[in-house]
């Protein structure tokens, strides 16, 4: 592939993957990693992601309701997700299959096939202070093995019963310190570089465009309508993950 093509493979990526983010508040990283994966190493997609990850996250995260109430409520979660990635740096850069991904993929798959049935999942309030930080921990493992961060912090915050706009806004806080805290092991990894930070900050263009779009369609959305998307959404996230880690 030459550099022309490249380029445009990356732009039509990051396009897509913003979109997805824009419409359910998730996807990026799965969806750039997985797609990037064909052209790159699993720890350089990371890298590309670093900046693009943390704006949109950032944007995310700005146009929610009120972020004080959600933060007093996950912070256990939000340090144990920085724990358990240090805890984990260098297996993205150690891993050879896609046995990782397989695995990540069915997850995802079983969980919206769950939502999809309409199965309603809920956290009692009593389970919080224990839940969350196994829930961090065990996500911040699965983040340094993947270079994605879906699970099982999403399940665990759909399961505590936000809001559309609420769920978005807590997704965003998750994945942006998951964000920062992988881009202290790529950076210590040598993953990411100046250099690689110029090319993450070029990606942060076309990943905007797609979710600035993406917002569009969820904003003129019944949150009946949200909750199909965003089961749907990782469905068919979980099988195209499905379909890298087999190929």
């Amino acid at each position: 592939m030459d550099n022309t093509a490249l380029l445009l493979f990356i732009t039509a990526t990051f396009v897509l993957a913003g979109f997805v983010k824009g419409v359910i508040g998730l996807g990026l990283p799965t969806i750039a990693v997985g797609i990037l994966g064909v052209v790159m190493a699993p720890a350089q997609a990371a890298a590309l992601l670093v900046i693009p990850n943390l704006v949109t996250n950032g944007w995310q995260i700005a146009n929610g309701p009120s972020l004080k109430p959600i933060l007093r409520r996950l912070w256990p979660m939000l340090l144990t997700i920085c724990l358990g990635t240090w805890a984990g740096a260098g297996l993205l850069q150690q891993t050879k299959g896609g046995a990782a991904t397989l695995w990540l993929g069915l997850a995802l798959i079983a969980y919206g096939l769950v939502g999809l049935k309409a199965a309603k999942l809920r956290v009692p309030a009593g389970w919080e202070a224990w839940l969350g930080p196994v829930v961090g921990c065990s996500t911040g493992v699965v983040t340094a093995a993947t270079g994605v961060f879906v699970l099982p912090a999403v399940p665990y915050l759909q399961a505590l019963g936000f809001d559309k706009d609420e769920l978005v806004q807590a997704l965003g806080l998750s994945f942006i310190v998951s964000t920062l805290a992988l881009s202290f092991g790529l950076f210590g990894a040598g993953a990411l570089t100046l250099t690689v930070g110029w090319q993450s900050a070029l990606a942060l263009l076309p990943a905007l465009a797609g979710m600035a779009a993406g917002q569009f369609v969820r904003n003129r959305i019944s949150p009946a309508a949200f909750k199909l998307c965003f089961f749907a959404g990782l469905l068919a996230l979980g099988g195209y993950l499905c379909w890298r880690g087999l190929t």
